[in-house]
């Protein structure tokens, strides 16, 4: 009767919706049920809502608390410390007698939102008994006055709370492993448990403007997300307003259903205008504006875009004039300073009201519409002309899913976001993942600035960056070792971290910069290194809900062609000799995989090192060998230089290797040194090596390939 009661009351008060329990009786009888632990109503809310009399396995020194007594007197425990090995003897003995037990492998509330460490005596307990494992999230009892994030999240009395409860998993231990690398290889087995919970039951099933919407829910319409170098703080509710207003205008200049181009920077405004289009059925498309004009009128040609939005102001600033108006020959051009005049007190009133009442307008109905088409991005154009790489909703919320189920991000935290929107690792990671989690983002128009980013830093106490190695390095080489004092993490993408800049960042800011991987392709992140788990010279570990098989490729012996699955895989390519028709993923793995073109190993804890593209390896002599290892060789020999290696025609091998630098010392004789010390093979060093005071780099702070070919000497002279 007190359960009953207790349950009807808790209904009551937070809404709390129970799903999965089909999973819980799937699970049998001898069970061990894990759960994310987010408040003090945690163990209340399980035992009221489980059917069963399960027991719960409680530290010690909780059981000892005050408060807890009464609960003891209703509900069964088992006091337990997860560090004393005969605490994890009886607790496996008891399971043997199937019995079901509930325990928290965190050990200890969350303070941060996001999964604590996972302790791995839970995950021995379930192997030695034999037990099913039993995931449950409990989500919403994280936003009560109860838990533990006084300060870090906008706390309310009674939330909404459901209770997911995930299909069994069983755990087998890896074979030949000793006693600590057994129980060390379980508890990760644990953690990806969790961590792939944390994913699963996110929601990334809506709209981009579904899930703004419940941000503002969470964290209050008057919480301050978004700036820029305007410093005009804006709130959800002001981002709301302006893409209401913005979008309605946009949606009478242009087509139901067509692609509209935009050639924009990253401020409050883009994030508006993007959002205006996708809430009135139009796909916006990143222009990059540093593409030069071949490629922005070959992606324009691709995606079938007919109108483009840009903004005077940013077209003088970025000496851009000549392209636009290249472009408006063919295209129809909206001026936002055009679109802002005509929006009149009419118009904002009518914005204001539609922002204060859209959850009520935005029905159900237009919130499943998570496989349309959110946006469209352009690959760099460094294989050729760029391809238009078109993502969903569901695709850009699922990687926001993925990264934040890996890494304890909060409403506390400050994004320092230079990289541009047209940059996939900038528009998910840089952009939406912050905004749909409550943190404060800057939006900064350009990476290039070296000395300014730093101290925007320092002035804004700046806790998180993104960045690629080019510009990390530009950064670190210009900052005061104080800059980045505020800053707790420091993310690296788009191209290979160089040891160099892994360790200036570490001697001068004391900052360990977090190495990630991914594709426009895939939303786009695969990989990544977090505080937890974390490997120098890897790219981390696959995100949750990533398929991943290797293809075996001629020649090369360790690793293959990487291949993918996952909820964060584009809807597939505009393709420029089939402009407008969209080609869904496809590979030698089936539809909905997708081919990335990179060689890559995968080690047995899943930690992921990228060797090079299949493109970036050169065929010597019947062996592959990798451009990126060249590269690297480089780096090692002459660091805080950029290099670049490519290959030639070759009568006798077929190829041969050059090497392109900025170092103009460099001899072939201490790259052969190097390489001997290093421990690669007579291959790996170039036949030739150029210096060339500048070596052409992309938006991205990749090189440009195809743009540094033409600086080659003729084969002549080669």
């Amino acid at each position: 009767m007190t359960k009953k009661l207790l349950r009807w009351l808790l209904t009551i008060l937070f809404r709390v919706k129970l799903t999965g329990m089909d999973h819980y009786r799937l699970a049998g009888e001898r069970v061990l049920i894990v759960a994310n632990h987010s408040s003090y109503l945690d163990p209340l809310l399980l035992w009221a809502f489980l059917p069963d009399e399960v027991t719960f396995a409680i530290n010690t020194e909780i059981a000892r608390q005050w408060w807890i007594q009464p609960a003891l007197r209703f509900a069964r425990v088992f006091a337990m410390d997860p560090q004393q090995p005969l605490s994890i003897k009886s607790l496996t003995n008891f399971l043997r007698e199937d019995r079901k037990a509930v325990i928290f492998p965190e050990g200890r509330i969350t303070v941060t939102g996001a999964l604590m460490k996972v302790y791995d005596g839970a995950a021995l307990v379930a192997e030695r008994s034999g037990a099913a494992i039993l995931p449950i999230r409990i989500d919403g009892a994280q936003y009560t006055p109860v838990s533990r994030l006084h300060g870090v999240v906008r706390l309310r009395w009674f939330p909404p709370i459901t209770l997911n409860i995930l299909p069994p998993r069983d755990l087998t231990h890896p074979e030949g492993a000793d006693a600590h690398e057994r129980r060390h290889r379980m508890g990760l087995m644990l953690t990806d448990i969790m961590t792939d919970m944390m994913f699963e039951t996110g929601n990334h099933q809506q709209t981009l403007f579904a899930a703004l919407l419940d941000a503002r829910r969470i964290h209050g319409g008057g919480h301050s997300v978004l700036e820029d170098i305007g410093r005009k703080p804006m709130s959800y509710n002001g981002l709301i307003a302006q893409t209401l207003a913005l979008g309605r205008k946009l949606a009478a200049l242009t087509p139901k259903g067509g692609h509209v181009g935009l050639l924009l920077p990253n401020a409050n405004v883009t994030v508006s205008v993007l959002m205006g289009l996708q809430l009135n059925g139009r796909t916006p498309a990143m222009m990059n504006f540093g593409a030069g004009l071949k490629n922005l009128q070959s992606a324009c040609r691709t995606a079938e875009i007919k109108t483009f939005i840009t903004s005077r102001r940013f077209v003088i600033n970025a000496k851009l004039e000549s392209v636009v108006e290249a472009l408006a020959l063919d295209l129809r051009v909206i001026f936002l300073e055009d679109l802002r005049e005509s929006i009149s007190g009419k118009d904002k009133l009518r914005a204001l009201i539609g922002c204060l009442s859209a959850s009520f307008w935005y029905q159900k109905r237009q919130r499943d519409r998570a496989d349309d088409p959110a946006v469209i991005l352009f690959t760099s154009g460094s294989e050729g002309d760029p391809k238009g790489v078109v993502l969903s909703h569901g695709n850009l919320l699922a990687n926001r899913e993925q990264l934040a189920a890996r890494l304890d991000l909060n409403a506390q935290d400050t994004i320092l976001n230079a990289l541009p929107m047209f940059h996939a690792f900038g528009l998910t990671a840089g952009t939406l993942l912050p905004l749909l989690y409550g943190m404060r983002t800057f939006l900064y128009p350009s990476p290039l600035h070296y000395r300014i980013i730093p101290e925007i830093a320092y002035d804004l106490n700046a806790t998180i960056l993104f960045g690629t190695n080019t510009f990390l390095q530009g950064y670190a080489k210009h900052a005061h070792p104080y800059d980045f004092y505020s800053v707790r993490y420091v993310f690296a993408g788009a191209e290979k971290l160089q040891d160099d800049t892994r360790r200036l960042w570490v001697d001068k800011f004391g900052l360990r910069v977090l190495e990630g991987y991914g594709t426009t392709e895939t939303s786009p992140i695969l990989a990544a290194n977090t505080p937890m788990f974390y490997r120098e010279g890897t790219v981390g570990r696959f995100m949750p809900g990533i398929d991943w098989q290797l293809e075996e490729v001629p020649g090369v012996l360790e690793g293959g062609r990487l291949h993918v699955a996952g909820p964060n895989i584009m809807l597939g390519y505009l393709r420029p000799e089939k402009p407008g028709v969209l080609e869904p993923p496809l590979s030698r793995f089936g539809h909905g995989w997708y081919d990335t073109g990179d060689i890559v190993t995968v080690d047995n804890e899943g930690f992921v090192t990228i060797a090079g593209r299949v493109k970036r390896f050169a065929k010597i002599g019947g062996e592959m060998v990798s451009l990126t290892a060249v590269e690297e060789i480089a780096n090692r020999t002459w660091p805080g230089h950029l290099h670049a290696a490519m290959t030639v025609s070759d009568p006798r091998k077929g190829e041969r290797i050059i090497l392109i630098t900025a170092f103009q010392e460099a001899q072939r004789s201490d790259f052969a040194r190097a390489a001997q010390t290093l421990g690669y093979s007579e291959l790996h060093i170039p036949r030739d090596i150029f210096y060339a005071k500048e070596i052409p780099l992309l938006g991205s702070g990749k090189v440009d390939y195809p743009a540094l070919a033409l600086l080659l000497p003729t084969d002549e002279s080669l």
